[in-house]
């Protein structure tokens, strides 16, 4: 903003407006510039209609007309108001002396604006499509697609930030409450700490959030914004409030320089007369009885004494002010309750000033340029110059010859005189021997006085006998500055009744004492006191004509006090403005001085450079008369009511404040704060009726929409309940009718909003923001209904109140996510029970993420009230579960499809502190649990159902770990009891009840399993052949690994997790265990069976026996006339064969180890046996060489091919095996000396069996 001091550029600007106005035609009254184009745009319809009929205008025409005239009327009354209200702010703004701009209120943040929230939502979709160049891994951008989706995707933050309630920083608070819980959740990574996490994350969020833009310039704006939000300056604060009220710039011009806004001395006399009015309008109403209506008739003695006390207070507030020379006025710290002695205007003796009270000081500088005339002297010579002033220290130049005798040489000097002798003498050096001091050549005596001109000038010097060089000149400036408490000051004829009683041409100097205290004093040459003085304490001045018989003066004015009259005279007529203006500013005096009419026509005739002789400030008060500015800039603040005035700059502020890019909540800035408090203090306004006024247009701004902090409202309400009940908040005792009443109306009003805002706390507070406003809302919700201050108000009415918000916000919050899921009521239409499922789902999604939200963002807010919040979130299920159940009731008997909506409810509310095993949790406990166990009753009959069919149509053909029918009970049986798990139901009598049957049924189901697959096994081995063609079937390694497959299954699906509860596990354990070993039984028998057969086949070779003998007969007898050929090892072979392949067979197909390691064990000890048993039936017989052969064979095979299984040497080992083996190698040792011998077979091992092998 431009200096409002006068400059060319300015002058020019007011000059152009002047020939503006010149030009437009005068009729007595300002007219607007808009008046002729509204006027002429409402009489536009008349004429419109005037060709149709020439006559008189229509009665509709003439009522617009009218309303024209009567808008125009009413802007042109509230442009004038607001002109006389901005001269009441700018005087405020130009000398406060009770207020100062506060440093110690919250930074407000810049707020976000609807273009604002897109360009976010763009940059962080950007992001999520891979369009940055920001790298990041997948749980922050899981994190951001959340807060993108949950957050910035939000209608209620759409709303809030229409509604100017969003700043940046509320944006990055939410994401960082968003991420804190991601973050605490993640695993513990070596080396990265959690907080890097967090500090890395937010570094990537604030990316993100910037974009594009440098982040040097951002940082430039906001440091820009934010140093507008502490402290501005004067210009500042001139411009802010020519907003607020509408003033143009040529206005604010006119009106600056007309009211001297520059000249402190102006604004402080001007404080100290409105003070004046102040008192005497007190006394007016204290006489005149016209009191405003109070609560109590005694008040009415008090509200005098208050308004005495204010005025009292504030002429101590100004006279602790520092007496000020000019210039710019230093906001600064102000001094309050030291000054003991309030000043009582009508007390003067008390107050009498002695002469020496009036101490002045005063700085000269004299420089010497140089001297002319001096020519009698050599070139060479060396001169200089002394410098004094009278009374003080002598100080000397620079040596300089006299042929160029120029120093520039300043002089500092302090001192007392008001009329001080300035000596200045130019010396010499002598050149004598003898000589004791230099020369003096001349002097000059000057008497300076603050008035005298500044610059250099020629002085003629009085020479002395021995300079020859009479025409000696010396150039030199003197200058003497003002001190700050004198105000004026030069020469004026005086004649007075108790001072100055001679009528003489006298210096006078008009001397500040205090800010109250002012005195006219005349003063002597080299004297430091004055001579007389004159105390202005209730002295009244004003121009008056030329008193007879007094020679001298031409310009008379004079001060008047109860019939004591002082007459002064100035030589000219800008001299006797000057000191009229000085002393009307000393005297405090209502009354304003005009210069009389034929004065200024004298001063007419003198032409334009009379006219020039006219103080600036009359030229810009003729100006602003001019330009209709006069009325405001003389009016008498004291004949307004300031109270309403304060009312419409305040709401006008607070607008301008709404508007502006700072997210304030109703806050004022620190320079608002600044003028509204000077305005209120300066003219009286009370601190109730601020306040009050406060209240309603907050209270205003907030019903329309605009987000304002509870805690302002609190501290404005807390202000007007102390103050009407009487606690003197701002020391007024007196309480008014009308504050009274507007309190009670307010306070009604702000219950009302309050409530309202605790139901909508979700749509007004949303994720926790403004930060704290929902809590400071219920704790002035509490205030808000106590009936005084003292009494705090019963805990169980303030519960009541909000418990019945928040029944009202359970309903709203409903109602609302069902608008947003688009579900409506199904009247009318048929919906499949699978779209009304789908729907309730949907809706069972947001009624979690709603509170989950609540207890994030509100639960601390409502941390006093936490069963209400309870209470809030049961009512607000109960709505839910109205229309789960009647979505639950058209389902079919026979769909399961309705138990994801349980999991969904119960994951959430089982992990709820405060909600689990609540009231619609066991609703919804009590819904499902007849459900449950149909389910489990129908699972349990379908499962015994394909155990049986499965069975009987079994192919045992191996998949995965078992049968067809194995594995797909085991899979039902797993699948059923992952369900019943994961239902996670809460009763934990009902839990037990349900694992405990499903185990059960488990046990069950395998035990049924168990048994059939033995019986299929014992069935299948049953059917086989009991030769050595017999081979192990894939089929009974199924059947094995059934039992294995069970074996693993029954661990996990039977096992109870309860202590010594196992009993279905370890009984379906034994069960089997028990069928394995039957089925191992039943396959060594068959194995058995089969070597049985072989040795039956060569027991026909006994010695002995009759086939024995005939076998051996016909051989012989057949070999005298064939070649007979002997019996060979086919029997042996095929017995090796098949004992090989069905122990290949099982080590390849079996699943379990430890059950081929068993049956292989079994097998050959039985088998063993069984040939130990054979040999020793023929313990007396000689075994026949083709039965030795084969049970050669046949022993060492089983022997090798059984080591070679695993089985352990001490099984292989055994007694048995030692005896055949022994019986086998004697057998052998017989038939070697045979005829024929053993062909090769012998029980010792060799390489080349080896081969054979």
């Amino acid at each position: 903003m431009l200096d409002p001091s006068s400059s060319e550029e300015e002058s020019d600007g007011i000059v152009e407006e002047e020939s503006k106005e010149a030009m437009a035609p005068q009729s007595g009254s300002r007219i607007s510039p808009s008046r002729t184009s509204e006027s002429s745009g409402g009489l536009a319809p008349s004429s419109s209609r005037s060709s149709a009929r020439p006559t008189s205008p229509s009665p509709s025409a003439a009522s617009e007309e009218k309303e024209d005239l009567e808008k125009l009327h009413r802007e042109e009354e509230e442009r004038k108001k607001k002109l006389q209200l901005y001269v009441f702010v700018m005087r405020c703004i130009a000398y406060p002396f009770n207020a100062k701009q506060p440093t110690d209120m919250a930074r407000r943040q810049q707020k976000i604006t609807k273009q604002q929230l897109q360009q976010t939502k763009d940059r962080f979709q950007a992001f999520l499509n891979g369009d940055t160049q920001i790298v990041a891994d997948e749980a922050f951008i899981n994190a951001v697609q959340s807060y993108s989706e949950v957050f910035l995707k939000s209608d209620r933050v759409a709303k809030m930030v229409q509604s100017g309630g969003f700043s940046a920083s509320d944006f990055r608070e939410v994401f960082k409450r968003h991420i804190e819980k991601r973050v605490r959740s993640l695993p513990e990574i070596d080396g990265l700490s959690k907080e890097t996490v967090l500090s890395s994350w937010m570094a990537k969020f604030d990316t993100i959030y910037r974009g594009d833009e440098d982040p040097r310039k951002a940082q430039q704006r906001m440091t820009a914004s934010a140093a507008s939000e502490l402290i501005l300056s004067k210009d500042q604060l001139y411009e802010m409030f020519q907003n607020i009220l509408g003033i143009k710039k040529f206005e604010h011009q006119l009106l600056y320089q007309a009211c001297q806004l520059d000249n402190l001395d102006e604004q402080a006399a001007q404080i100290r007369r409105e003070l004046d009015g102040r008192l005497q309008m007190a006394d007016q109403i204290a006489r005149g009885g016209k009191f405003p209506k109070f609560v109590s008739k005694e008040m009415e003695a008090m509200y005098i004494e208050e308004l005495k006390s204010s005025v009292n207070q504030l002429m101590a507030n100004l006279e602790s002010m520092p007496v000020s020379k000019g210039g710019e006025f230093k906001l600064q710290k102000l001094k309050r309750g030291h000054n003991t002695s309030i000043i009582d205007m009508g007390q003067e003796d008390e107050n009498t000033l002695s002469k020496s009270d009036v101490v002045l000081s005063f700085t000269l500088e004299v420089v010497i340029m140089e001297v002319q005339g001096l020519k009698s002297l050599a070139p060479n010579r060396i001169v200089y110059c002394t410098m004094e002033v009278e009374g003080g220290e002598k100080l000397q130049t620079d040596q300089a010859e006299a042929s160029k005798p120029t120093w520039g040489t300043q002089g500092d000097f302090t001192t007392t005189h008001p009329l001080p002798a300035v000596k200045v003498k130019l010396f010499t050096e002598s050149t004598g021997v003898l000589a004791l001091e230099d020369k003096e050549l001349g002097r000059v005596v000057l008497h300076p006085t603050p008035n005298s001109p500044k610059q250099s000038e020629l002085h003629k010097m009085t020479v002395t006998k021995a300079c020859p060089d009479q025409d000696l000149k010396i150039k030199l400036a003197i200058r003497m500055d003002k001190p700050q408490n004198m105000k004026h000051c030069g020469y004026l004829w005086a004649l007075g009744k108790n001072v100055w009683k001679r009528w003489k041409k006298r210096f006078f100097v008009l001397v500040q004492v205090s800010q109250y205290t002012f005195a006219m004093c005349s003063y002597r040459e080299k004297k430091s006191e004055p001579q007389e003085l004159l105390q202005l304490d209730g002295y009244t001045v004003d121009y008056s004509d030329p008193q007879p018989g007094l020679d001298g003066g031409r310009a008379f004015f004079n001060a008047v006090k109860e019939g004591d009259t002082v007459i002064f005279a100035s030589d000219d007529e800008q001299d006797r403005i000057l000191w009229v203006q000085a002393m009307y500013r000393a005297t405090g005096q209502s009354h304003k001085p005009v210069p009389p009419t034929q004065v200024q026509k004298l001063n007419s005739k003198g032409g334009a450079s009379a006219q020039m002789d006219a103080p600036i400030s009359q030229f810009y008060a003729d100006r602003a008369q001019k330009h209709g500015m006069d009325e405001f800039i003389s009016a008498n603040p004291c004949s307004f009511d300031h109270a309403s005035l304060f009312e419409m700059v305040q709401r006008l502020t607070l607008d301008h404040r709404l508007n502006d890019t700072f997210c304030c909540l109703g806050w004022f800035s620190p320079g608002q704060v600044f003028v509204l408090d000077e305005y209120c203090a300066r003219n009286g306004v009370r601190g109730c009726h601020r306040h009050l006024c406060y209240l309603r247009d907050l209270l205003e701004r907030a019903e329309s929409g605009a987000i304002i902090d509870p805690t302002l409202l609190h501290y404005s309400f807390a202000f007007c309940a102390s103050h009407v009940h009487g606690n003197r908040p701002d020391g007024l005792s007196t309480v008014t009718v009308d504050e009274k009443d507007r309190f009670e109306d307010i306070k009604e009003r702000l219950r009302v909003i309050l409530e309202n805002h605790i139901v909508n706390f979700r749509y007004c507070f949303p994720f926790g923001r403004p930060e704290g406003a929902l809590k400071a809302t219920l704790s002035l919700l509490e205030r808000v209904l106590m009936k005084d201050i003292v009494t705090p108000v019963p805990p169980e009415e303030v519960k009541g109140v909000i418990r019945k918000c928040l029944e009202q916000a359970a309903q709203l919050n409903y109602q609302q996510i069902k608008d947003y899921a688009k579900i409506e009521e199904n009247v009318g239409r048929l919906v499949t029970p699978a779209k009304k499922l789908e729907e309730t789902i949907r809706l069972a999604e947001l009624v979690i993420e709603v509170l989950q939200q609540n207890q994030e963002h509100h639960a601390e807010a409502f941390a006093w009230w936490t069963d209400l919040m309870v209470e809030h979130a049961e009512n607000f299920l109960a709505l839910y579960a109205i229309d789960m159940d009647a979505a639950l009731e058209i389902q079919s008997p026979e769909s399961w499809d309705s138990f994801p909506l349980f999991q969904l409810l119960n994951d959430f509310l089982r992990t709820d502190y405060h909600l689990c095993n609540g009231k619609f949790h066991k609703h919804l406990q009590d819904l499902y649990a007849p459900l449950v166990v149909r389910y489990v009753d129908l699972m349990e009959s379908s499962i015994a159902q394909s155990i049986h069919k499965g069975f009987d149509r079994e192919s045992w053909e191996p998949v995965n770990n078992g049968s067809g029918t194995s594995e797909d009970l085991f899979w039902k049986l797993d699948a059923l009891q992952t369900f019943i798990r994961d239902l996670h139901w809460p009763e934990e009598e009902f839990a037990k009840h349900l694992e405990s049957r499903i185990k059960l049924m488990s046990s069950n189901m395998i035990e049924n399993c168990v048994k059939r697959t033995r019986m299929a096994f014992e069935s299948k081995l049953a059917k086989s052949s009991k030769s050595t063609d017999f081979r192990i079937s894939p089929a009974l390694c199924t059947m094995f690994n059934v039992m294995v497959d069970a074996k693993d299954q029954s661990a996990k699906l039977c096992a109870m997790e309860m202590g010594q509860e196992k009993q279905f596990h370890s009984q379906i354990d034994e069960l089997i265990e028990e069928s394995v070993r039957d089925m191992i039984q039943l396959l060594v028998a068959k194995f058995v069976a089969i070597l049985e057969g072989v040795l039956a086949k060569i027991s026909r070779y006994d010695e002995g026996t009759l086939f024995s003998s005939f076998l051996s007969f016909t051989v012989k007898a057949a070999s005298k006339y064939v070649d007979v050929p002997k019996p060979g090892m086919d029997v042996a072979d095929g017995y090796v064969t098949f004992v090989r392949h069905s122990q290949d067979m099982l080590r390849e197909k079996v699943n379990e180890e430890v059950y081929i390691e068993r049956l292989f064990d079994q097998w050959y000890t039985a088998t063993m046996n069984l040939l130990g048993t054979w040999l020793t039936e023929r313990m007396d017989q000689q075994l026949h060489v083709y039965q030795l052969k084969i049970l050669i064979r046949i022993t060492k095979k089983k022997y090798r091919d059984f080591r070679l299984q695993g089985v352990l040497d001490s099984t292989l080992n055994s007694k048995m095996y030692d005896t055949v083996r022994n019986r086998l190698t004697v057998e052998e040792a017989t038939a070697s000396v045979r005829e024929g011998g053993m062909q090769g077979i012998s029980m010792k091992d060799s390489d080349e069996e080896d081969e054979e092998d």
